[in-house]
């Protein structure tokens, strides 16, 4: 009786072993794995932004097309300008049932001395898209381009408030920092202002600050209603959309320089291959599907997608050049 219940005991733990790794990061018996859960989607920030807007697209992308056939639930973790995220996903070492969305501040944040948690905490799953930065100012505002703004601020690069969603040292003020520089303006006398509190078209339109750096897509409703106007984008060549098309590139203004807002999935360190394997197939079926190309089309969103060595060299290339230019500004950590 005893060896009987021994033996039931033994099959229970085995069984409930075998659950916990399948849960976790265990593959199947075959070599695969497949998610036993809902896969949460972590966006670094509040509601509204572009980690939330990706994060949201993807996981409803995922769902209506089936790709995937467990729930995606979107969950915000705002604060510290990402690091609150990743320091929560940080403690979920290995699942692979958490997932969150990143871009350039990934990398700027904790090089700027703001997070513990670099790049090479975590799983590099897929890169999705690219974004690109937009320079705004009042409809009224004397400047028509980049090369007037900027011939302003090389005379006196102070005289000229830049305001913008991220905080020092991040993603809205390094754009404008980089555009800047190729354009010859003093980076280490600019003048930036970070509002996280969704009040940075409104210190615009009351000429509290004279430049705004955000995301082309933050800026299209607002030229609509002739508010504000565009003086360029960071992208290599114009994009394609109502309005969005006649935003002038900064190179097309002779200035030879770009900034690329790339956006991502990563998961937690030491993902089980198997599972990293299944997401590469899983974002690369997104990437190719018609539902997401009219997700680009309709947030401005440009396709750069990488997986693999490719995206961790690209990581590696753009960390060392965020790197130095934070340098520059003596917000380096």
């Amino acid at each position: 009786m005893k060896k009987k219940a021994g033996m039931i005991g033994l099959t229970m733990l085995l069984s409930i072993t075998a659950a916990c790794s399948s849960s976790t990061g265990g593959a199947n018996s075959d070599g695969t794995w497949s998610p036993q859960k809902p896969v949460e989607m972590v966006a670094p920030a509040g509601a509204g932004g572009g980690w939330d807007t990706t994060a949201r697209m993807v996981a409803q992308t995922f769902e209506q097309e089936k790709m995937i056939d467990k729930r995606m639930p979107v969950v915000n973790k705002p604060g510290g300008g990402g690091a609150v995220a990743w320091s929560y996903i940080a403690k979920k070492n290995g699942d692979p049932h958490h997932l969150f969305v990143s871009s350039p501040p990934l990398l700027l944040v904790p090089l700027n001395g703001q997070s513990d948690n670099t790049y090479e905490d975590f799983t590099p799953i897929a890169n999705v898209i690219a974004d690109y930065g937009a320079f705004a100012v009042r409809e009224d505002a004397k400047w028509d381009n980049l090369n007037e703004l900027f011939d302003d601020m090389k005379k006196d690069p102070s005289s000229v408030t830049v305001i913008g969603v991220s905080s020092p040292g991040s993603m809205d003020h390094i754009q404008f920092v980089k555009i800047a520089k190729a354009a010859g303006v003093d980076i280490s006398k600019i003048k930036y202002v970070s509002e996280q509190e969704g009040g940075t078209l409104t210190a615009l339109l009351n000429g509290s600050v004279d430049v705004y750096s955000a995301g082309t897509a933050e800026t299209v409703e607002q030229v609509k209603a002739g508010k504000i106007k565009v003086l360029g984008i960071t992208a290599e060549e114009r994009l394609e959309g109502e309005v969005l098309s006649d935003f002038p590139t900064a190179k097309e203004q002779g200035i030879n320089e770009t900034f690329v807002n790339w956006r991502g999935f990563f998961g937690p360190a030491d993902m089980d291959q198997a599972a990293i394997d299944y997401y590469v197939e899983k974002f690369s079926e997104l990437n190719e599907s018609d539902a997401w190309d009219e997700i680009r089309k309709k947030y401005g969103w440009n396709e750069l997608y990488m997986t693999g060595e490719e995206y961790q060299e690209f990581l590696k290339k753009e960390n060392e050049e965020m790197q130095l230019l934070l340098e520059e500004l003596g917000l380096g950590n």
